[in-house]
């Protein structure tokens, strides 16, 4: 298991949702979580056809971030992020290099056109980081549609699925090695 959590905002976040977050991980992994120096948005990992920033190419631009091999690094922006075969992710992990990233846009209700609920969202935001930190400790997507490894493809799945890890993850993650 990770020792320490450094979330790092990447351009403008608000310090509440960083607060929440890292108290989710905290309650989660068991570890201290904390906030870090707040990083500028990298200009050239924007896609102007796209509208949106490559969340792969600001994980290369985290790794140096990362103090340490006992540290793990999670980013979290508030821009939409996509990855070149998706057209959106609400969050990607490079387990290598021990960094993660979250987008926060598409996890609220407005962003559908719906009323502001910031329970919701800070509940979806806290989902994301945990399955973004569970990749980063060895965990692949998970069939159970209520864990919270289950792959998101939809809003709708990240609100069906759990804050937690099903039994057979957590199993997973308590192996050796993990």
């Amino acid at each position: 298991m990770m020792e320490n959590i450094l979330l790092i905002p990447i351009g403008a976040v608000d310090s509440g949702i960083l607060d929440s977050t890292a108290g989710a991980l905290r309650e989660i992994f068991g570890c201290e979580a904390m906030s870090g120096k707040l990083q500028p948005v990298p200009p050239e990992t924007y896609d102007a056809r796209r509208r949106q920033y490559a969340s792969h190419r600001i994980l290369k631009i985290l790794e140096p971030l990362k103090p340490d091999r006992h540290t793990i690094l999670l980013g979290v922006i508030d821009l939409d992020l996509y990855v070149p075969q998706l057209n959106f992710v609400f969050g990607e992990a490079d387990p290598a290099a021990g960094v993660a990233i979250i987008a926060l846009p598409r996890l609220r209700q407005e962003f559908y056109g719906l009323k502001p609920d910031r329970v919701i969202f800070l509940l979806r935001a806290a989902k994301e980081a945990i399955h973004e930190l569970g990749h980063l400790q060895g965990l692949d997507h998970c069939p159970d549609p209520g864990c919270v490894m289950h792959f998101s493809n939809s809003l709708r799945d990240t609100d069906v699925k759990e804050a937690r890890f099903c039994a057979a993850c957590r199993e997973s993650l308590m192996k050796p090695g993990s």
